[in-house]
């Protein structure tokens, strides 16, 4: 025959391993978010480089008609600056500030915060040295330096805020 004590101990047994059981799926849990909101931070960084490297290369394509009747191959910045912006707010959903579009992916605003032409008046290779973003880059004909801040929308709170400084650059075409 078994006493209460006896019971009680097979009883605190089993609530010990439900507890733990709850405790490993919290746990399983967490981990779970974490690797959805890191799979999705890599996507969102994909898709913003995508972008950008998409809005370099159509800055770079906008051609002084001037220039190029003399025979030289020149940007026309104001065009270059305006088809970037059109690219970046196409590709990312945004308005003409930066700002993310109603009902879109992002949440923050996009910053464009290095756009620079890199014209004729240059001897060719140049080297773009930026020491504040820490981007290097040679190029061999005219072309566009772009540099974006992005901050990914986290869906969880498992990460920290991650914000990135996506870098590129884009040459004219030569054919």
């Amino acid at each position: 025959m078994t006493s209460i004590h006896e019971c009680g101990k097979e009883g605190d047994g089993k609530m010990y391993k439900l507890v733990l059981a709850v405790l490993m799926m919290m746990v399983w849990m967490l981990l779970h978010a974490l690797q959805t909101d890191e799979e999705m931070a890599m996507a969102a960084l994909f898709q913003g480089k995508h972008a950008l490297n998409r809005a370099a290369h159509a800055a770079a394509q906008q051609l002084e008609k001037e220039a190029i009747a003399d025979g030289r191959l020149r940007i026309d910045e104001a065009a270059a600056a305006s088809a970037a912006s059109l690219y970046l707010q196409a590709n990312l959903q945004l308005d003409e500030t930066g700002q993310p579009l109603p009902g879109t992916y992002w949440r923050d605003r996009a910053e464009v915060a290095v756009f620079e032409v890199v014209n004729d008046d240059r001897s060719f290779p140049f080297t773009y040295r930026n020491d504040r973003y820490d981007y290097e880059v040679t190029l061999q004909r005219p072309g566009v330096i772009l540099i974006l801040k992005l901050t990914y929308p986290r869906i969880f709170t498992v990460l920290e805020p991650i914000e990135w400084q996506i870098k590129g650059a884009a040459e004219i075409v030569a054919s």
